[in-house]
C-alpha cells in the first residue's frame, strides 16, 4: 500500500497484516511491557527525557511542520513520559499494547488502525479549516494544520492523536500500522522497528502475510 507523503522531514514504516486476532489481555505479552516499561523508568527522567535524541528528532519534525510539541504533543512522548511517571503503559487490546511498545521503544508515534475501515488512497498532509474527527477517548479533534493521515473520506489518524474511526476493536481482521519516524533516521533502524513489530503481531496476534515497507516524500530527502 503506498501513502503519499506530502510532509517534511519524515519517512513512514508501514506494516500491513491479515488475520488479526484480538484480545484484550495477553499475559506473556503484558509481562513483556512491564519489562520495558521498567527499563524505560530507570532510563529517564522527564527532565533527561527531554534531551534524548529520538525525541528531540520527532520534536524538530513538528515544528517543521508547523506545530509545538509543547503543545500538541507526539504519542510517543506522551507515552514516555506517563512511564517514566511510574504509570505504566495503557492496556488497551494486543494489537494496540504492541504499537505503544514499539513505540517508547523507539521514541517515534505509531498509528495502529483497522485497515479494513479505511480506503485507498491516503495521504499524509496537514489538515484543513473544516476537517475535524471524534478521537479515541471521544474528544472531537480539530485538525486545521495538524499533520493527518487521509483516505477518500477524509482524516483518520495522527502522529498525536487517532480517531474512533479507524481505531482497532475485537472485530478488526487486518491491521495497519504506520511508523511516523523523523527522516534522519536511518532506514536500518525503521527496518528493525518493524521486523519487531513483525514479529510480536505474529507471536502475539496470530497475524499472518506480513507486509512491510517503507516511504518517504521523494521531494524532502532530508
Amino acid at each position: 500500500m503506498e501513502i503519499r507523503i506530502e510532509l517534511p522531514r519524515v519517512k513512514l514504516g508501514v506494516v500491513e497484516a491479515d488475520e488479526l486476532r484480538v484480545v484484550s489481555v495477553n499475559v506473556e505479552l503484558a509481562k513483556l511491557m512491564d519489562e520495558i516499561s521498567k527499563k524505560k523508568r530507570n532510563e529517564f527522567t522527564i527532565e533527561s527525557l527531554a534531551e534524548a535524541p529520538a525525541i528531540r528528532a520527532v520534536r524538530a519534525m513538528f515544528h517543521e511542520w508547523g506545530m509545538d510539541p509543547s503543545k500538541y504533543r507526539p504519542s510517543s512522548e506522551a507515552l514516555l513520559r506517563r512511564v517514566v511517571q511510574g504509570k505504566g503503559l495503557y492496556r488497551v487490546s494486543n494489537a494496540v499494547d504492541i504499537c505503544n511498545l514499539g513505540s517508547i521503544e523507539t521514541g517515534w508515534p505509531y498509528g495502529c488502525y483497522d485497515r479494513a475501515r479505511i480506503g485507498d488512497p491516503i495521504t499524509l498532509r496537514h489538515g484543513t479549516t473544516d476537517e475535524v474527527y471524534e478521537g479515541i477517548g471521544k474528544k472531537m479533534w480539530h485538525l486545521d494544520g495538524r499533520p493527518v493521515l487521509a483516505d477518500r473520506d477524509g482524516p483518520f489518524g495522527s502522529p498525536i492523536s487517532d480517531s474512533m474511526r479507524s481505531m482497532i476493536t475485537e472485530a478488526a481482521e487486518q491491521i495497519l500500522v504506520v511508523i511516523y519516524a523523523p527522516a534522519a533516521a536511518s532506514d536500518s533502524a525503521v527496518d528493525q522497528a518493524m521486523t519487531h513489530l513483525r514479529i510480536r503481531l505474529e507471536q502475539f496476534a496470530g497475524v499472518t502475510s506480513v507486509r512491510a515497507k517503507i516511504q518517504r516524500n521523494e521531494i524532502y530527502r532530508t
